[in-house]
């Protein structure tokens, strides 16, 4: 009986210590905390490009990536950024542009400082997108997300979130110069949220 006791604590304390956790917009202003992440080897691993090595090129990604962007959103932990998540329409095409048979599937990304992995942090914004993004984007029947077959933690927060494993896309993507095989996840939006 302990045992129950001890564990809901442990899960009340966890539950409490996350709570503040929120999206907004990611802005210029947040470079210092963006860098954390953008230079750390460990969180850019399975990213489509290498760690950034300077302020300057983080700031022109924010500036010329990030604020144009229909939904980018910084993941905060006491309203500071510890990682990003963001939905694009067909690879990253705008709403007016995307018009066609893809315009209701979104894709989904983010990334998160690794001192914060394993915490629950990544799958709590997943789930936050996935309550809100069918609405904002009614367009929306399905929300995708491409995983490196390697990147276990990550195919964990999709499944904690109530992706589905759809399967693996050999030899799908490039990254660093390798072909990579990448599972694909989706959530419609007729499915039950967790």
């Amino acid at each position: 009986m302990e045992d129950l006791s001890l564990q809901s604590k442990v899960k009340k304390s966890r539950d409490d210590e996350f709570s503040n956790i929120s999206l907004r917009p990611l802005d210029l202003s947040d470079i210092d905390d963006f860098m954390v992440w953008a230079t750390d080897e460990k969180v850019t691993r399975f990213c489509s490009g290498e760690p950034y090595t300077s302020k300057e090129k983080g700031l022109d990604y924010i500036k010329n990536k990030v604020l144009p962007h229909p939904w980018f959103k910084a993941i905060c932990l006491d309203n500071r950024p510890i990682g990003t998540i963001s939905v694009s329409e067909n690879s990253g095409s705008s709403v007016s542009e995307n018009s066609g048979s893809e315009r209701c599937r979104g894709e989904l990304g983010y990334v998160l400082a690794s001192k914060y992995w394993g915490k629950g942090i990544a799958t709590r914004a997943v789930k936050m997108v996935a309550e809100t993004i069918f609405d904002e984007w009614p367009h929306l029947e399905r929300l995708e997300a491409l995983v490196d077959v390697e990147n276990v933690g990550s195919q964990k927060v999709l499944q904690k979130a109530g992706f589905l494993k759809e399967g693996v896309l050999r030899k799908y993507f490039i990254q660093m110069g390798k072909a990579r095989d990448m599972v694909m996840f989706s959530l419609l939006s007729t499915d039950p949220r967790i």
